[in-house]
C-alpha cells in the first residue's frame, strides 16, 4: 500500500481514537516498514495489546499468544519480528531456531514472567515429586525448558484437564490458576504461602504471579459501572481475580474476548484488559460502545513502537537468542502446548 493508502486505512478506522495529525506521521513511518518487510523477508507479529496504529498497519498477523505461537511455528520467512514482549519472541525463536527473532525494544518485560525462576520450578518438582507442570506461555525461556507443558489463558484449563495426574503443578499466574481450579473443579493450594501446612486433599499447585495490568481491576469497578449502565456487558481476562471474573458476564483470552464482541448482539460493553486492546476490538466495533473505563496500558506493551519496529528491521537490532539446551527442552512444552489448541 502507498503512504496514502495506509493513512486512508488508519483514519477509516482509528478516526476516533488517534488524532489525525499523528496518524498522518504514522502511516509514513508504516509505508516504510512494511517496505523493509518485503525487501529483508519478515514477516511481524502484533499482539492484541499493540497500540492501534501499529496493530491496524503493519502485522502480517495479529491476535493472543497462542495464535502468534502458531503462526511464528508456521513461518518460512527469515525474520521474524515480535511486536509484543520478551516472553512471546523467546517462544518464537524455541519453534524457529534457525531463524532472526528480533523484538523492537530492548527490554519489554513482563511482571508476571519475572514473578518466577527456573530454579523456583525445581524446587517445587522437589517438594511435589511426579506432579506434571503446567507453565503458563507468559514465562521466559529457561522456566519453559523445566515444564511438562505450555498453556495459554485460552486453553489452561483443557491442559490440565488433558494430564492423567491427580496433583498438577501450575506456574506462575495466581489468578490464572485459580481461575482453572474453579472452572476444573479442583482444589488449589499456594505452597509459596503455606509451605509449611498444606492442608490436604489438593490439585493444583499454584504461584503467586500476577500480571500488574490484570490485578489491578476490581469487583467495585464493575459494580460501578453497572450502576451507571445497567445493560453494559463486562468481559474479564482470565488474569484477573477469580472474584473479578465471577462478577463478569465472560472470561476469556484476548483472541476470545474480540470473538465475542464481534459476534454479540449486545450494544454495550466492557474489557477488562489492556486499554490498547479496548481501543483496537472498539476500531472494529464501530457500531458497538465501548465504554472508556478502567483503561490500564501495560508499561511493557508500551515500549513497542513504530519507530522502534522500523529501526530493529533497518539494524536487525535486539535478536533474540535462547541457549540450545534450554530452546530444546522448551520446544517440546511449546509444542504440546500448540498440539492441544
Amino acid at each position: 500500500m502507498t503512504v496514502q493508502e495506509i493513512y486512508s486505512n488508519l483514519k477509516n478506522r482509528l478516526r476516533d481514537v488517534v488524532p489525525e495529525p499523528e496518524l498522518r506521521i504514522k502511516s509514513e513511518i508504516a509505508y516504510e516498514i512494511n517496505r523493509l518487510k518485503a525487501e529483508r523477508n519478515a514477516v511481524i507479529l502484533g499482539h492484541n495489546y499493540m497500540e492501534p496504529a501499529l496493530y491496524y498497519s503493519i502485522p502480517d498477523f495479529v491476535g493472543d499468544s497462542l495464535e502468534l505461537s502458531r503462526k511464528a511455528a508456521q513461518t518460512d520467512k527469515d525474520i521474524i519480528v515480535f511486536c509484543g514482549v520478551r516472553f512471546m519472541a523467546e517462544t518464537a525463536k524455541i519453534l524457529n531456531p534457525e531463524k532472526t527473532v528480533l523484538l523492537p525494544a530492548e527490554k519489554a518485560g513482563c511482571s508476571l514472567a519475572a514473578s518466577i525462576t527456573a530454579e523456583d520450578v525445581r524446587s517445587l518438582k522437589a517438594q511435589f515429586p511426579g506432579a506434571p507442570v503446567v507453565t503458563y506461555v507468559n514465562t521466559y525461556a529457561d522456566v519453559k525448558a523445566e515444564s511438562d507443558i505450555c498453556c495459554t489463558s485460552g486453553n489452561a484449563a483443557a491442559v490440565v484437564r488433558s494430564l492423567d495426574s491427580d496433583v498438577v503443578i501450575f506456574l506462575p499466574d495466581e489468578y490464572l490458576a485459580g481461575n482453572v481450579a474453579a472452572e476444573t473443579g479442583k482444589k488449589i493450594v499456594f505452597p509459596r504461602k503455606d509451605a509449611a501446612e498444606l492442608e490436604k486433599p489438593f490439585q493444583i499447585i499454584g504461584w503467586q504471579g500476577r500480571c500488574e495490568v490484570h490485578e489491578r481491576f476490581t469487583v467495585e469497578d464493575i459494580a460501578n459501572v453497572r450502576k451507571q449502565f445497567p445493560d453494559v456487558v463486562v468481559l474479564a481476562h482470565p488474569e484477573c481475580s477469580p472474584e473479578v471474573v465471577e462478577a463478569s458476564d465472560f472470561s476469556g483470552s484476548t483472541t476470545a474476548m474480540e470473538r465475542y464482541v464481534r459476534e454479540s448482539k449486545s450494544p454495550r460493553y466492557l474489557l477488562l484488559t489492556e486499554c490498547s486492546m479496548g481501543d483496537n476490538v472498539a476500531a472494529a466495533n464501530p457500531d458497538k460502545e465501548m465504554l472508556r473505563l478502567c483503561t490500564i496500558r501495560c508499561p511493557h506493551m508500551n515500549q513497542i513502537t513504530l519507530e522502534d519496529t522500523l529501526e530493529a528491521l533497518r539494524e536487525t537490532q535486539y535478536v533474540i537468542e535462547v541457549p540450545e539446551q534450554v530452546r530444546v527442552r522448551a520446544a517440546k512444552a511449546v509444542e504440546r502446548m500448540i498440539a492441544i489448541g
